[in-house]
């Protein structure tokens, strides 16, 4: 029979002795890796060379995890700086949080410079990466599984996710007089929602790459017009605290944003790659 609802870990964290093994960091780091595959085989057939995506991920993954910090300390400041908050909890990434806006912005420059000093052409890299990045995006997501974060409303629906009363700073559940986890309720599961839409986003973006001619930097940019357009609805089935704009939640205006920035993008490299062509002068028939 199937479980009348989703569970979710009581520990996000495991103990190999004096070295703790948290989950959310082993999604990141597995979501990483794929995508560092997937652009890798992707760059091959775009000219790259063995070991170019590598030199390139170096710069663009601590760049991106460094932006995705900036972003999240930000928008959710009073964990941090407010009234009970702890300054230096800012430094640990490992106990969750890490904004996907502020990952996308300093990854996509860090990738810049690492083209600039690998010799790769930045939009086709752009490219390469862009089903890579929303993979490793639904496979991040599963790290908010292990830390019983980002969840939606109460609901009754089979998919209703377990959600466990937590204690971030040990990474794991609180617990009752009986040493049993204590069950805070049963929610939407936001992450899954969004892991789900992300992989189907980058299926989207191979369809799209394999049936239609794209000029570089478009996939790059459907895929930064793509993704906002899940995230607004996702976003707003959100609980989790968040900073408010005329009544709507931060991400919501920042995806806004972002699908913008996406659609410009995807017309100023069409624009771009026609441009030689339409000012090339047509052989004289005399």
């Amino acid at each position: 029979m199937l479980p009348a609802t989703i569970p979710s870990p009581t520990a996000g964290v495991l103990h190999l002795g004096p070295l703790p093994i948290r989950g959310y960091a082993l999604c990141i780091l597995l979501g990483i890796v794929v995508a560092v595959w997937l652009t890798e085989r992707r760059m091959r057939t775009r000219g790259g060379e063995p070991g170019q995506v590598l030199d390139v991920a170096a710069y663009a993954v601590v760049s991106g995890i460094i932006g995705g910090r900036i972003y999240h300390v930000i928008t959710t400041p009073d964990p941090y700086w407010g009234k009970d908050g702890n300054p230096v909890d800012a430094l640990k990434i490992w106990e969750g949080g890490l904004g996907i806006w502020g990952a996308v912005a300093l990854g996509a420059l860090g990738a810049w410079v690492g083209c600039r000093r690998v010799g790769v052409r930045y939009l086709d890299f752009a490219d390469a990466a862009a089903p890579g990045i929303a993979i490793a995006q639904g496979i991040g997501r599963w790290g908010n599984w292990f830390n019983n974060e980002l969840y939606g409303g109460p609901t009754d629906l089979p998919w209703g996710l377990e959600i466990h009363e937590w204690d971030n700073a040990a990474g794991r559940a609180v617990t009752d007089a009986n040493g049993e986890a204590v069950v805070q309720g049963i929610y939407h599961p936001t992450f899954l929602y969004e892991a789900i839409f992300v992989m189907a986003l980058a299926v989207v973006l191979l369809l799209i790459e394999r049936r239609r001619s794209l000029a570089p930097g478009q996939l790059f940019g459907l895929y930064i017009a793509g993704y906002p357009i899940g995230r607004i609805i996702i976003e707003k089935m959100r609980t989790d605290d968040a900073e408010l704009i005329l009544g709507q939640r931060l991400n919501v205006w920042t995806s806004i944003i972002v699908f913008l920035i996406g659609v410009a993008i995807v017309v100023h490299t069409g624009r771009r790659a026609r441009k030689p062509s339409e000012t090339t002068p047509e052989p004289s028939t005399m």
